[in-house]
Parts: C-alpha cells; sequence; structure tokens
C-alpha cells in the first residue's frame, strides 16, 4: 500500500507557491497543482511589503524581486490648483533592510517564485484542479482531474486550499465564507500613460472617487485604478471609457495608450469562518478577501504560507506534536481579521458619497495630510502597520516568556528586527535559531549539550555578544518563520529546556 503523500498544496498563486518553497526547504514530500494552465500573466497585486520581503529572503528570492521591482516612496497628491508632494515611508527604519513598499507586478513575483522552485526540482501540476475530497481514516482521498479528463485518486495527511476567492478545497471541506460585496464596480487596467511624472504614486481625489496611478515597470509602466462612475454602462472595459473617466478625475492632461491588459471587477470582505478543520487547511484569498486598500492581500497570503509551512513539515516528519497545527488559526485568523477591518475603513472613506465623507475626502485629507506625514511619529505608525512589521503573535501558546522577561528589547511572539543589520540574514534557513546576549563567557557549549542532544539537526546557536537587540544577558528561541518563540533574560535553561521538550521533542536512535 503506498504511503499517503505529506501535503496536496492546491493553488499556485503567489501563496501556494511560497508554501511549496517552504515545504521543499525541509524535504517534506508534497505536490502543488493549480487549475490554470499558466502562471499569471497580468499584474493583479502590484506591491510587496517590508515585512513580505523579509520573510522571503531566507529562499534567496528577496534580492531578484527588489532588482525587478520600483521601490517608490513618494506620493503625487492631485488637487484642482496644485500638486502636494508627499514622502512615504522615509522614516529610516532602522530594525528593517526594507523600509519600503516595493512595486513589482504580481506575474513577475510568481515568476521569480516558480523559478526558485523549479531550481529546487519541483514541478507545479497546471491544468490539474482538485474535484473532491473526503476524510479517510488518517488522511484525505482527493480526486483530481487534468485538462485532458483524465482523473487520478491521491492520498494526503494535509490538504491545504491556496486556491483563492472560489477555494475548492474550503467548499469541500464544508468551512463558510462569512462577509458581503461593496455595491461599486472596479476599473483596472496595466498601460502606457503620458503626462505622468514616473518614480511616484499618482492619485486624484474626487467627489466621485479617486483615481490612482501606480509605478508597475512590468508588463507595462502603469497600473490604472479607478471606480466605475455611477450611472455608466456595464459594458466590455476599453481605452476610449479608461481615457474618458481620467479626463473627468484628472486636473491635468494624461494620454493613455497601449494596454496590455484592462478589466474590471466587484470586490468583497469576506472571511474564512476557520482556517483549518481536520487535516484542510486555508490560506491567502481561499481564508480572507477584501479590498485592494493597503496592498495587504498577497502579502497577507505569503505570510499565512510562511507561517504553516514549517509547521506542517515539522509535524510530518514527527519532529513537533501535532498540537503546533493548531497554533496556525490562532495565530493567523487574528491578522485576517484585522486586515478585513483595516482595508474596509479605508475603502469606505475612499468610496463614500456620503457628504460628510466626500467633503473629507475632496477638501480636508488634501489639507491635513502633508502636515501629519511630515511627523516621523504618526508615519511611522501607519508604516508598521502598513508594512506588516508590527504583526505579533504574544498570545500564541507557542509564544512563551521566561521567568524573567527582558525589560527592553523584543519579546516572545515578537518579529525578530533587523537591529543590528545582519540579524535576520544570521537566523533564517530551516530550523530553529538560539540567540544568545551578553558576555560569551555565560554560554559555553557543554551548558546546551542536554537541549540540543536528538535536536541537533533543528536547533543552531548564534552568541551575539553585544551586538544584540537586548542590552544584557537574553536568550532567545527564534522560530523558522521569523518570530521569537521563547524570550527569557539571565543564563538560567530550565525555561528554555521547557519550552523546546513540548514543541520539538527529542529525536533518538
Amino acid at each position: 500500500m503506498t504511503a499517503p503523500l505529506d501535503v496536496l498544496v492546491v493553488g499556485a498563486g503567489p501563496t501556494g507557491l511560497a508554501l511549496a518553497a517552504q515545504l521543499r526547504s525541509y524535504g517534506t514530500t508534497f505536490r502543488i497543482l493549480d487549475r490554470s494552465l499558466d502562471r499569471a500573466r497580468e499584474s493583479r497585486a502590484l506591491a510587496i511589503q517590508p515585512r513580505t520581503l523579509e520573510a522571503l529572503a531566507g529562499f534567496g528570492v528577496t534580492d531578484e524581486l527588489v532588482a525587478r521591482g520600483n521601490p517608490a516612496m513618494q506620493l503625487r497628491m492631485h488637487l484642482p490648483r496644485r500638486v502636494v508632494q508627499m514622502p512615504l515611508f522615509d522614516i529610516g527604519l532602522a530594525d528593517t533592510a526594507y523600509p519600503f513598499v516595493l512595486f513589482l507586478s504580481q506575474a513577475e513575483t510568481e515568476s521569480i517564485l516558480a523559478g526558485h522552485l523549479a531550481a529546487q526540482d519541483v514541478v507545479v501540476e497546471r491544468g490539474t484542479e482538485l474535484v473532491r475530497l473526503e476524510r479517510s481514516g488518517s488522511s484525505v482521498t482527493c480526486r483530481l482531474r487534468r485538462g485532458d479528463g483524465s482523473e487520478e485518486t491521491v492520498d494526503a495527511r494535509f490538504v491545504v486550499g491556496c486556491d483563492g476567492a472560489h477555494s475548492t478545497v474550503r467548499s469541500q471541506a464544508g468551512i463558510g465564507f462569512e462577509g458581503y460585496a461593496y455595491p461599486q464596480t472596479f476599473l483596472l487596467a496595466d498601460l502606457e500613460v503620458d503626462g505622468l511624472e514616473p518614480g511616484a504614486v499618482h492619485t486624484y481625489m474626487t467627489g466621485s472617487g479617486m483615481l490612482f496611478f501606480f509605478p508597475l515597470g512590468s508588463p507595462a509602466t502603469w497600473r490604472m485604478l479607478a471606480m466605475r462612475p455611477p450611472g455608466t454602462p456595464d459594458t466590455e472595459v476599453r481605452l476610449g471609457f479608461l481615457q474618458k473617466i481620467t479626463d473627468e478625475y484628472a486636473s491635468n492632461r494624461l494620454v493613455l495608450r497601449d494596454p496590455v491588459w484592462m478589466t474590471d471587477f466587484r470586490l468583497h470582505n469576506r472571511g474564512a469562518a476557520h482556517y483549518r478543520l481536520g487535516p484542510c487547511f486555508l490560506a491567502g484569498d481561499a481564508a480572507h478577501i477584501h479590498s485592494p486598500a493597503g496592498a495587504q492581500g498577497m502579502n497577507t497570503g505569503i505570510q499565512d504560507a510562511l507561517n504553516l509551512g514549517w509547521k506542517l513539515a515539522l509535524v510530518c516528519q514527527g519532529r513537533a506534536p501535532t498540537e503546533l497545527l493548531e497554533t496556525y488559526e490562532i495565530e493567523r485568523a487574528p491578522v485576517g481579521r484585522s486586515v478585513l477591518r483595516f482595508t474596509d475603513r479605508a475603502f469606505t472613506i475612499g468610496t463614500s458619497s456620503n457628504p460628510l465623507i466626500r467633503l473629507a475626502r475632496t477638501r480636508l485629507a488634501p489639507r491635513l495630510a502633508p502636515l501629519a506625514l511630515r511627523a516621523s511619529g504618526p508615519r511611522g505608525r501607519v508604516f508598521r502597520t502598513v508594512s506588516e512589521l508590527g504583526i505579533h503573535y504574544r498570545r500564541s501558546p507557542a509564544s512563551t516568556a521566561g521567568s524573567r522577561p527582558p525589560r527592553k528589547g523584543p519579546q516572545a511572539g515578537d518579529r525578530l528586527p533587523d537591529l543590528p543589520r545582519g540579524l535576520q540574514a544570521r537566523s533564517a534557513g530551516p530550523g530553529w535559531h538560539l540567540l544568545l546576549s551578553g558576555p560569551p563567557a555565560l554560554w559555553p557549549d557543554k551548558r546546551f549539550a542536554p537541549l540540543l542532544r536528538g535536536r541537533d539537526d533543528l536547533i543552531s546557536i548564534h552568541r551575539l555578544g553585544g551586538e544584540s537587540p537586548w542590552p544584557d544577558a537574553v536568550q532567545a528561541l527564534v522560530r523558522p518563520d521569523g518570530y521569537l518563540g521563547y524570550v527569557a533574560h539571565g543564563a538560567q535553561l530550565e525555561g528554555l529546556r521547557a519550552y523546546v521538550e513540548r514543541w520539538l521533542p527529542a529525536q533518538h536512535d
């Protein structure tokens, strides 16, 4: 009898590709499939947040993402009689190597991730869809159908739905998708625009709505986003129609040309009732869909995947208790709900026809925004939210503070900052990383022999000395996704040993 596959990944967008990359780094047996015959060629998502760039750096793809993208940090707010120029996020954050939002089309992001997987001998099975799944003992029986109509039955210990808003995994698992659709219709296009200053985000705010142009680079120079004016016929999107809307919204003359892609779409605000039901998991748009405000969607999906992948891998290998899988929903569902609230509020402000909100959007915001953004404090707080650098898991069962938590520096459940610069690179890659701050004499090798016994292939030790985010003696265990699982002040190891025994039981010959 053939042993079941460890993981079946359904969906090969950015979320599924990131999950596959992490599973591959642990040698997990998995397959990844997608009903589409080819990866995305249009841009769809177009921004990568700093936390996502950090999280992907361990796979060696972040430098290529940055090289292909545009780290634009300027906003041009076009008003009837003037243009307000505002710097975005030029606040000199010391704790990340990527203090910017990277503009890069989803097509390019998928291409880079797919190239990484191909170099690791991972084949994305395109033109293959999941048509049915059902529980069968300790595994899931999945029926797959290829483009030629042939079918195959596969048993997997776990199935992860990265298959978007119309997720088959979510539907087959019986997980609800709660929320609502917005009444507005939006227009999207990747094209060339004459009359726009390059290297900046341009926005035009009017009583009817907002018009945006984002620097894209590829497959076209610009991404246009606008709301279809109320009362206009629901017809096929054409260049002339987009030009007419631009003429109405824009205060300066712009000429649209050479469209690569044009479409219209409706937006939803929905979240899955559960991120996990038995052996079935949801990540990305299968778990949460919302407006593009703040460029959160693809980034949240990738980080869902990188929270889940190492947990699945270690459980499948018998290196971690199945209880670890329960922390996925505990940690990521609150993030998803927060994104749904944040994007809904931003969307309402940007599109509402309420007279007071329209007044705030068209008259007050353009005048107050430059003042607010001159102050590094407000700008920093906004940046940490949008960039997803502020996400933490302090309330997770997998986050434990020692009996003496450090008074200063990151705490259990926090993201490990890149401070001093290069600290994240030292603790990247598969496995857990134990950071030891303070005089090296506190941390002789012999003290860690019992801790590493049966786990030495999963825990790496790094003595930081004084080059540390903590000012004195601290022991901190970094999880494989870059968050701190355990942090304690001082040199006593009992708490660390208890944490490790709970989440990483030793392997003995």
